[in-house]
């Protein structure tokens, strides 16, 4: 029997494969795959991190400025 991880974990410690972010005005956290970065949706989402916050990230992950709902819709996609 198989067991098959969430696209999305949450998890304290970053799973291999795996990174952190940060979303929204809470920064909830996140930990998604690391093949999301060769989406263009989530490249997307990374160019408004960039725009607004530069590569200065002192959260020790990514900081990217959308809603939640937003960041769950465009991740959902990406399943």
């Amino acid at each position: 029997m198989a067991i098959r991880l969430p696209r999305i974990v949450s998890a304290k410690k970053v799973p291999k494969g795996y990174f952190a972010v940060y979303v929204g005005e809470n920064q909830k956290r996140f930990v998604i795959p690391v093949s999301f970065l060769n989406q263009p949706l989530f490249q997307d989402l990374l160019g408004l991190s960039k725009e607004e916050f530069g590569y200065s990230h002192p959260t020790g992950g990514l900081r990217i400025p959308c809603d939640e709902d937003i960041f769950l819709d465009v991740t959902s996609r990406l399943n």
